[in-house]
């Protein structure tokens, strides 16, 4: 392990569950590596933390960029020596379009972030896992609830996130000979700059808009606590972690 205890990586560091997770992996100890695009948002970040200096490194990044996230891991090794866990959480959608109106322009930037950036940021972390010495470490891939289940209008942003579901069972399964675990939690309903919408009300199957319950992204924060530190002979390949009463199970 590292002089400075374990290190952790999280994409999408500077809002929403990202922020989130960044604070509580911070509270329990991790020194915590926070990527984004913006430096100024990872900085306000690191502010709301008030953690001592040392245990935070702020890396702007675009993960869509394949210059730009080897430059993060090159500050990863070169600070800490090694990387403990991987929060890839960095992604984003479109608006809600039928499928027929969705243009190539929204499918290819929703696809570069969610898909592209993740596979960057899981290829090069399960790299210097697998190269390290002691060897080995945890990614945690941002699924969603629409890993499972679409929401109207969500094509592009909705196969992204199966597809990261099957990215994650092939990096769990590729990553067992060098102790490297993977695995997916799927969040619903989060409230976050993303979810505010939910106030207004959202699309629904039957064609009408209702207002979805939230849930404190608190609770992700502390879920990738939970996934994080999981002992290395186990691994929580998929969690759901939702508000109690949106539209999910069943009829809703």
């Amino acid at each position: 392990m590292s002089v400075h205890g374990r290190i952790a990586l999280v994409t999408g560091a500077g809002s929403g569950v990202g922020r989130a997770a960044t604070l509580a992996l911070l509270a329990d100890g991790y020194s915590v590596v926070l990527a984004g695009r913006r430096a100024d948002a990872l900085a306000e970040t690191i502010g709301i933390a008030g953690v001592e200096q040392g245990r935070t490194l702020p890396v702007p990044t675009d993960v869509t960029d394949r210059d730009s996230v080897e430059a993060l891991f090159a500050a990863i090794k070169a600070r800490y020596g090694r990387l403990d866990v991987l929060f890839n959480n960095a992604g984003g959608g479109a608006p809600s379009t039928n499928f027929g109106e969705v243009s190539w322009e929204q499918w290819s930037q929703v696809v570069g972030v969610n898909l592209h950036g993740s596979f960057l940021c899981a290829n090069a972390a399960f790299r210097m896992m697998r190269d390290q010495s002691p060897q080995g470490g945890r990614i945690i891939n941002n699924g969603s609830i629409s890993a499972h289940a679409p929401r109207p209008g969500s094509a592009p942003y909705t196969a992204t996130k199966h597809a990261i579901t099957g990215l994650t069972k092939s990096i769990a399964l590729d990553g067992r000979q060098y102790d490297i675990a993977c695995g997916q939690i799927d969040i619903g309903n989060a409230a976050t700059p993303m979810t505010e919408r939910m106030a207004r009300g959202v699309p629904q199957p039957d064609g009408s808009m209702r207002v979805e319950p939230t849930m404190a992204a608190e609770n992700v924060g502390r879920t990738i606590v939970y996934m994080a530190g999981l002992g290395a002979d186990a691994n929580a390949l998929f969690v759901t972690v939702k508000a109690t009463k949106m539209p999910f199970e069943g009829r809703g």
